[in-house]
């Protein structure tokens, strides 16, 4: 059986898997480092009494069967992908812990009243094409046509990269599932956050994730020699920073998280007034239209700042996802796990990083378990968890998958798949 030292060693194995040298982790969609962890994936689901396949938008998949076969599935999962210089536990500890709570209940012989499935997401980074969730949003049914059209750096197309993994594009909408097909979806996950870790305590209950909405900010100008008296400058430069510094006022009056992540400067020379400027900025908020608001504020005073300096705003949405709030019988579920692992208490937390989760939201009903991470630091190769923290979310996780069982029967689980069924 798989202990918390096992999962560890995997987390490790699979960090050795990247395309970035000096033990430097990144691992993108559909890249070679993605196929070699897909294998080492289905080789443990395989071990853990798995029927396993890769999806056709190149998720890695398991299935334990019920106590019928065809019950719908209470599906666990998370993602393989990672940023650039990553750590080795955002992500890939949720789908490791998944696999350890399958392989615990296939041994136990105990029939559950749903059959039991992992997913291995692909891409929930968003590194190499842009655009997040790619897997997940396949899954949920949710994929976009003209995501197709995507370049990575190298400008290779999304479609390209499909093909050249040997996947068909055609063929995405196989990946897709249904609601009848799935009671909900729980996902493990490092907190991305130093709460847990503030209070001395290992796991944590998700109750909603951010909504984020992601822009291409473009402010233009004119360039000049240095030397350009001040009354007759168009710097783009000073323009976009005054307009950054707005961002992070309202954001934070708004109670948000806004975050320019990404800026470039045009011409980029030392004696030259920058004349056009690029910026991302990452809007996140728990509640959609508290977050909109504070968008629409943030153009109007950009506009406003732009139109003093003499320049232009032009700005393109990249990325929209709303906020996806956890069903409070998964919650509940969570929670019981949990208190059943000897957690002293289970605080309940709101996640304004991204998850897989939130995709799936628009197919089924989500839950999440947090566990903490040392100060909070992810997305780094300091992202740090405990043995003794793992153990007990793995001893958390199989229970709150077992509340659940306790909620349901399996007759009255079968009738209610063939009724769902019957109104495909």
């Amino acid at each position: 059986m798989t202990t918390a030292a096992g999962i560890l060693a995997r987390c490790d194995e699979l960090a050795r898997h990247s395309s970035l040298p000096n033990a430097l982790i990144e691992r993108v969609y559909l890249s070679p480092e993605h196929a070699a962890v897909n294998a080492l994936a289905a080789e443990w689901m395989t071990a853990a009494g798995l029927a396993t396949w890769q999806d056709a938008a190149g998720n890695q998949c398991g299935r334990l069967e019920g106590a019928a076969p065809g019950l719908p599935a209470l599906l666990l999962g998370s993602h393989l992908d990672t940023v650039p210089a990553a750590g080795r536990y955002d992500g890939i500890l949720g789908v490791l812990l998944a696999i350890a709570v399958a392989e615990r209940l296939a041994l136990s012989g105990r029939p559950l009243p749903f059959a039991l499935e992992v997913a291995a997401f692909g891409d929930e980074e968003g590194t190499r094409f842009g655009t997040t969730l790619l897997g997940s949003r396949a899954l949920a049914g949710t994929w976009q046509n003209e995501w197709w059209g995507l370049l990575d750096a190298n400008g290779v197309s999304l479609d390209a990269a499909y093909r050249a993994f040997g996947l068909d594009p055609a063929l995405i909408g196989e990946a897709a599932r249904t609601p009848v097909e799935l009671i909900g979806y729980l996902e493990a996950h490092i907190e991305q956050g130093p709460v847990l870790d503030d209070a001395g305590l290992a796991l944590g209950v998700v109750s909603s994730i951010a909504g984020a909405r992601r822009f291409q900010v473009v402010i233009e100008g004119a360039a000049g020699h240095s030397g350009t008296p001040w009354a007759l400058r168009r710097d783009a430069l000073a323009g976009a920073s005054e307009v950054i510094l707005a961002i992070e006022s309202i954001a934070r009056e708004a109670k948000l998280i806004g975050t320019v992540g990404h800026l470039a400067l045009f011409p980029d020379a030392v004696n030259v007034i920058p004349g056009r400027v690029e910026f991302s900025l990452d809007l996140r908020g728990e509640f959609d239209p508290q977050r909109d608001r504070a968008w629409a504020l943030i153009e109007q005073t950009a506009e406003q700042i732009c139109e003093r300096r003499g320049l232009t705003l032009t700005s393109v949405q990249t990325h929209g996802a709303p906020a996806a709030h956890c069903s409070p019988h998964l919650r509940a579920a969570v929670a019981t796990g949990i208190r059943l692992a000897g957690g002293e208490s289970s605080p309940t937390l709101f996640s304004m990083a991204g998850h897989d989760a939130m995709a799936i939201a628009a197919l089924t009903d989500i839950g999440m378990l947090f566990v903490r991470c040392l100060g909070g630091v992810s997305h780094h190769p300091d992202e740090s968890v405990t043995e003794a923290d793992v153990a007990v979310a793995l001893d958390a996780f199989e229970a709150a998958v077992l509340a659940l069982a306790d909620q349901y029967d399996a007759d009255e689980m079968d009738s209610e798949f063939d009724a769902r069924a019957a109104l495909r």
